[in-house]
């Protein structure tokens, strides 16, 4: 399609463009009117958008890489999914435009792309962040100057007396803060359970608290730090005034319930994290399915339309023909239409239908085209594969092989194992490939569903000698498995 036919589409239609799944590569969309289009799943790598007035137009799954929005209005636009490297936003309003799960581009204002919830961002923000900043730097700091004033004292005490009580002070503390810690970590579970209310959780922790520095320091006391400060106490200077005993559970108070406000936001964000992750993979489950349905949406009506044109070529001049072809044509409508949503069939059912498809053909072309269907063990009959694999190579062996023949053509087809690897080769004696040859959009349909389904576990490869074939190649291991992407009941929900 050319600018001046969108052009015209969208003046005649009067309505929001339709063009899902389409290849649009490199095309000059500048300073057009795309209010509300459809562009999902199309190849848009490279396309100019500079000006365009893209107002809640979708473009979600589609290949923008390279694509240039300067000055373009994305209010609103869905870009999710998308792969988005090296594209220009510059100047572009991007207000309320969604980017979930797209690719990184460093044109992407950062409002639209989600913040991780950090303790680095949290210190980082204005206001309660810094206040939270100061108060753990002056704690942190307190805390350790205490220790290394009293380690210090430790060493350098030439009272054997006044060095026991210090150590039992430091020993003391760090008691305190290691059951504070370890009592909040053990009941956080059980608060979280028992208690909706956050400050009920606070109360229920506090009171525990309480009865464990009671506890604690009643025991160190008697185990520890009493011959000490009984000792100092029969001195005549004494012992120095300290704070009351309620100061200090105060500070255990506070650390204990900071504990618990930091764990708490740490399970929630870590079960946040994981609903995301499991999101994400089930979002990447649909854009798969989404990318296979698309792709196969497209083959079906090429070949349909090949068909019917070859009906239309024979009403009148061989009817017959023609009646039979169009009876070969409903079973090829059965099978594309009764899909109810499955991405994969039997290899029988495929092989079945490309043997239709040869038939349909064979009345077209007559003695000039011959075929077989081989398949070497019968077992592999029951073998799931993607619908529509084979066909679309077929179609092209009939369209550049036989077609281009003016003697006799034939095609062979033939499914074989071979070092654990599933191979499916459609031969035909037409021209040979040309070396510089990368396919069209048939060829190019099936390199894309092996790979969203199979990865680096399938090839297609285009071949001259010994014969002209084209061979795929499928690691059986992973031909097993009906669903090599997506399990069966993530499938079935969809």
């Amino acid at each position: 399609m050319t600018r001046e036919q969108l052009i015209g589409t969208i003046g005649k239609n009067g309505r929001r463009l339709n063009m899902r799944a389409s290849e649009l590569s490199d095309f000059d969309f500048s300073g057009l009117d795309l209010t509300q289009a459809d562009l999902r799943f199309s190849n848009l790598s490279r396309a100019n958008f500079r000006g365009a007035i893209l107002r809640q137009a979708n473009l979600s799954f589609s290949e923008l890489n390279g694509a240039d929005f300067t000055d373009a209005d994305l209010y609103e636009a869905n870009l999710s999914f998308c792969g988005l490297v090296d594209v220009n936003l510059t100047g572009a309003n991007v207000e309320g435009a969604t980017f979930n799960f797209a690719g990184r581009s460093k044109y992407v204002p950062e409002k639209v792309k989600p913040e991780p919830i950090t303790l680095t961002t949290l210190l980082n923000k204005p206001g309660w962040g810094l206040l939270i900043g100061m108060f753990l730097g002056a704690l942190l700091i307190y805390g350790s100057n205490a220790v290394i004033y009293f380690t210090n004292l430790i060493f350098t005490a030439k009272d054997p007396i006044s060095a026991g009580l210090y150590r039992f002070l430091i020993v003391q503390n760090m008691t305190d803060g290691a059951v504070v810690f370890l009592l909040t970590w053990t009941l956080l579970g059980w608060l979280t359970q028992q208690f909706r209310v956050i400050w009920h959780r606070h109360i229920i922790l506090s009171l525990a608290v309480i009865i464990s520095f009671g506890v604690v320091n009643m025991g160190l006391y008697y185990l520890m730090g009493k011959p000490y400060i009984d000792e100092l106490v029969k001195r005549p200077t004494g012992i120095e005034q300290t704070a009351p005993w309620y100061i200090y559970v105060m500070g255990n108070l506070l650390i204990s319930n900071i504990f618990l406000y930091v764990l708490q936001q740490g399970r929630q964000l870590t079960r946040k994290l994981s609903e995301q992750e499991i999101q994400l993979l089930n979002l990447e489950k649909l854009k798969t399915r989404a990318e296979l349905d698309a792709l196969q949406a497209k083959i079906n009506p090429h070949f349909l339309y090949n068909a019917l044109n070859s009906i239309a070529s024979l009403v009148h001049e061989n009817p017959d023909q023609a009646e039979e072809m169009t009876l070969l044509l409903s079973k090829l409508f059965r099978y594309s239409t009764g899909r109810t949503g499955e991405l994969f069939s039997t290899l029988a059912d495929e092989l079945e239908m490309v043997r239709t498809y040869l038939q349909v053909e064979q009345v077209r072309f007559g003695s000039r085209l011959t075929f077989s269907v081989d398949v070497s063990d019968e077992s592999l009959n029951e073998l799931r594969l993607p619908q529509f694999l084979l066909q679309p190579i077929v179609e092209n062996a009939i369209k550049h092989g036989i077609a281009k023949r003016a003697d006799s053509g034939r095609i062979d087809v033939r499914i074989y194992e071979k070092n654990g690897e599933l191979h499916l080769c459609v031969h035909d004696n037409g021209p040979a490939f040309p070396d510089d040859m990368e396919g069209g959009y048939g060829l190019r349909s099936i390199q894309d569903k092996l790979k969203l389904l199979y990865g680096d576990d399938a090839r297609v490869e285009l071949q001259n000698w010994p014969l002209k074939q084209v061979l795929l190649s499928i690691r059986i291991a992973r031909v097993r498995h009906e669903h090599p992407v997506m399990n069966s009941s993530t499938d079935a929900q969809l």
